[in-house]
């Protein structure tokens, strides 16, 4: 092991792998002793396979204008169960009243009259759309998927940093990252218990066909995608092909009498479920942006009359609005008379003139983050930032207080990274993906860990140049057999059976890059 982890220099955050020099912690003891037999140069080896690998099978991400592999490091962060545990219940706690929340805000509004959040916080949110009034979901749900990024602390505990309700992505990797591993590095899952990742495409399938429209018996399900140029596109293609839906752009669909069709080549078909990929402003040009090409004309006014189920729900970035995040611990209160299983990062509202003064004054020693923004986009860490770029954030804060948040700077914990023949410590976070089919929220057991590839760097976002890691939650009774991991059983993953139309597929231009992915 000295020639992997000898000049692991430890930091001042949290370490996933070490709890001091030289000392793993408990789960992370047999995965070092299958790396026993590697060396740097072995591992080094393998990771350029693996770029190959995600080369060959499509498995990229855009950055920069360019499509690369997405880039998945080869040393797996490992999660308790017992842990586990207490992230499932947190984030399901979040999902929930989240879910109460944006019922209430499109509905009667009683979390306003009750003087929970104030009503200007949410309808002055740029993701506020007074449109989805009137659009009532068969089965109650708008938040089918949530994606709530968890880091965590200094003191090891996991902290909610956001919520994102809107089009949450990223679970492809988590499926192909697993498939990986089990290919390249199957020595490491023989002494481990770990819970498989395949189950979500039949999850999420299940939810989409429980939203449908009610008196539909056999839902058609579609998975809606900007094009080929949006950087989220594989994902969009591989949940298509997993769930066994057609992948349509909106050319491919046609709204007439409030009612959604797909072009096919054997004439138009009804769709009922609509899994769309692209964001509000761009999925309906006779409501939103009328030059959007991407979208389709009509499909919100299906939606009001009952006749089709937008997937996630139309509006639902009122409530991953980062100024609203700041009440959740509130709304959890209110509408589930709990106390919140995970807290929040220490977050600072800007309206309040005191307030603001005080974040003024100390902009070098806080995060500034613009309350709409995603993908890591906007992001000021204070304490790494220049004059000038400081000098800009005070005239941008000063002059927009309701469109940014600040928050004390946190240490992200850190996990070992192969950085080119060496292991080193880099930051990582955590996004679970929890699926909502009216009765029950599921949380794939894992999710991404993102990681900051720079050394120093906080930002884990993949459109910043971030990376990932497989996400083992390892199993609690050993008595119990070890999970089989289908995914790696067949090189195009587990296949979902269900009804297929025929389908057109076509290519779009580069609008389609802009319909932006969370």
């Amino acid at each position: 092991m000295v020639g992997l982890f000898g000049d692991y220099a430890m930091g001042a955050a949290w370490d996933e792998m070490f709890q001091a020099p030289g000392v793993p912690r408990a789960a992370y003891d047999a995965v070092l002793e299958a790396l026993k037999p590697f060396g740097p140069a072995e591992l080094h080896y393998r990771a350029e396979q693996l770029s190959r690998v995600f080369t060959d099978r499509g498995v990229t991400f855009a950055h920069a204008g360019e499509e690369r592999p997405f880039p998945l490091d080869l040393l797996p962060r490992v999660i308790a169960a017992v842990e586990w545990d207490g992230v499932v219940a947190g984030v399901k706690q979040r999902v929930r009243a989240l879910e109460a929340f944006l019922a209430d805000v499109y509905g009667t509004g009683e979390v306003f009259s009750d003087g929970v959040i104030p009503r200007k916080v949410v309808v002055s949110s740029s993701h506020f759309h007074r449109e989805a009034f009137g659009v009532e979901p068969a089965n109650g749900v708008r938040v089918h998927v949530a994606g709530v990024d968890l880091i965590r602390d200094e003191r090891g505990r996991f902290c909610v940093l956001e919520d994102n309700l809107r089009v949450p992505s990223g679970v492809s990797y988590v499926i192909e990252n697993r498939r990986a591993m089990t290919q390249l590095l199957p020595a490491l899952f023989t002494a481990h218990r770990v819970h498989p990742v395949d189950e979500y495409p039949s999850r999420l399938l299940a939810a989409l066909r429980a939203s449908a429209p009610a008196g539909i018996h056999d839902p058609a399900v579609v998975v809606l995608t900007p094009g080929v140029y949006n950087a989220a596109y594989f994902e969009h293609a591989l949940l298509a092909r997993l769930m066994g839906v057609e992948l349509v752009e909106g050319r491919d669909l046609v709204c007439k009498g409030n009612r959604v069709r797909m072009r096919t080549t054997q004439g138009e078909r009804p769709v009922h479920v609509v899994y769309r990929r692209l964001d509000d402003d761009y999925l309906d040009p006779l409501h939103f942006r009328s030059d959007s090409v991407v979208g389709c004309p009509g499909i919100l006014n299906a939606a009001r009359a009952g006749n089709v189920t937008i997937a996630n729900a139309v509006g639902n970035g009122a409530a991953d609005d980062k100024l609203v995040y700041t009440y959740v611990p509130d709304l959890i209160r209110y509408y589930l008379n709990e106390e919140p299983h995970l807290d929040n990062i220490e977050t600072h509202r800007l309206e309040d003139p005191d307030v603001l003064e005080w974040v003024l004054g100390r902009l070098d020693q806080l995060v500034l983050k613009p309350v709409d923004g995603s993908g890591g986009k906007g992001i000021v860490i204070g304490p790494g930032a220049t004059e000038a770029e400081l000098t800009e954030l005070h005239a941008a804060v000063e002059a927009d207080p309701r469109g940014w948040i600040a928050q004390r700077p946190v240490a992200l914990s850190t996990a070992p990274t192969l950085v080119g023949d060496r292991i080193a410590p880099r930051h990582v976070d955590l996004r679970p993906f929890a699926v909502n089919d009216g009765n029950e929220v599921w949380v794939l057991p894992g999710g991404l860990t993102r990681v900051a590839l720079p050394e120093g760097a906080l930002v884990v976002n993949s459109s910043q140049g971030g990376g990932s890691k497989d996400t083992w939650v390892l199993a609690r009774d050993p008595s119990e057999a070890p999970p089989t991991e289908t995914a790696a059983a067949s090189p195009d993953g587990p296949v979902v059976v269900a009804p297929r139309v025929d389908g057109v597929r076509r290519d779009l231009g580069p609008a389609a890059e802009y319909a932006g992915q969370q």
